[in-house]
């Protein structure tokens, strides 16, 4: 059926990483209607990635209250709904209950966590599929269907970023210590969701050293949150008190540490990137979407369900029984990762370039 809606809102996945995933979905949307006004609903922390993609009209910030700061004004007295229709990407009860709490009167969403009784469509979520596709399933399942042939339903996640911000991220650079002449492969040691789907510090280093006897220069890249797992490479690469700040040389400018930058400055800095090493973490979609040849190490995550989308990218993984586990830490020794060795990373990279 044609969307009859004028005003959607689209509530994005809590985590970057699924975010990047759900673009092509969001895009659906946009182009299944092309004058509806297409809003945003996402949480702080990856609300500045959809400012980044064209076609979204208005982006909404979920306060750390709870999602009806944002959108409690729908029901002040004799005022009209902000929305005609909710879609909602995110699985949770909450995010339905704040929908329907908001007097958005369409509904739309995957019947999971009990919240069936809230949805005025509910959509059986499929199994077992990447989740760029378990996202564009729920479009397609809505009948919000692309109506154009340029555009088909699988494509990948992309995001061209302005020639501004592709300057931000050459000066951050700089400012780290890049020459501007030797390439830079960008290091994303961070992962949300605990320490299993880290790649050991020590590997990080040992691929960074490895990369300055190519003549590759390394920069770690990642938010705040990611910090810790920063000061463990300087330790590893035997940094005097392993404890530099964003944006000082480390070992002979082996590995520049840009660490805690901001969503957009990040994307600039990847940009200027002619590869990534990542984790399954936000930063590695990002890179994969910005048309970064991505490194990807797989742990305790599953990459047949959140590998890179897209061509050209490389995924390690250490075959051993225990994986994939989904857990956030590792009970015993951590082999999926440790088995993982800097070598293979190497000649990963070296094939990428």
């Amino acid at each position: 059926m044609k969307p009859t809606a004028a005003r959607f809102v689209v509530f994005a996945p809590n985590w970057l990483g699924d975010a990047i995933m759900a673009l092509p979905a969001i895009a659906g949307v946009r182009r299944a209607a092309p004058d509806a006004s297409l809003t945003i609903a996402a949480r702080q922390g990856v609300a500045p990635l959809f400012r980044l993609v064209p076609g979204i009209d208005d982006v909404m910030v979920l306060g750390k209250r709870g999602r009806e700061s944002f959108l409690w004004r729908a029901r002040e007295k004799d005022s009209r709904p902000l929305f005609d229709t909710a879609i909602l990407l995110p699985n949770s009860f909450h995010a339905a209950l704040t929908a329907w709490r908001a007097s958005i009167h369409e509904r739309w969403g995957y019947r999971t966590d009990f919240r069936r009784p809230l949805l005025t469509r509910a959509i059986d979520p499929p199994v077992a599929v990447h989740q760029v596709e378990y996202y564009q399933h729920l479009v397609k399942a809505l009948d919000l269907r692309d109506p154009s042939p340029l555009f088909p339903l699988q494509a990948p996640p992309h995001i061209a970023i302005s020639e501004a911000l592709r300057a931000i991220g050459v000066k951050e650079l700089t400012g780290a210590g890049w020459d501007g002449t030797r390439p830079l492969v960008a290091l994303a040691p961070g992962a949300a969701s605990g320490g299993a789907k880290r790649w050991p510090p020590a590997s990080f280093a040992g691929l960074a050293r490895a990369l300055a006897a190519d003549g590759i220069q390394s920069v770690m890249v990642g938010g705040r949150a990611d910090l810790p797992v920063a000061r463990q490479i300087e330790e590893a690469l035997g940094v005097p008190g392993a404890a530099a700040a964003p944006g000082a040389p480390l070992e002979g400018d082996v590995v520049l540490n840009l660490m805690g930058t901001d969503l957009p400055t990040l994307a600039g800095i990847l940009s200027a990137c002619r590869a990534l090493v990542s984790n399954d973490s936000g930063a590695m979609h990002l890179g994969a979407a910005l048309g970064l040849r991505v490194t990807a190490v797989f742990g305790s995550t599953d990459e047949r369900l959140t590998r890179p989308a897209g061509d050209g990218h490389i995924v390690l993984t250490n075959p051993v029984w225990c994986r994939p586990c989904m857990m956030r830490e590792c009970p015993i020794d951590h082999r999926c990762m440790r088995g993982v060795g800097v070598d293979q990373v190497v000649g990963a990279v070296r094939q990428m370039l």
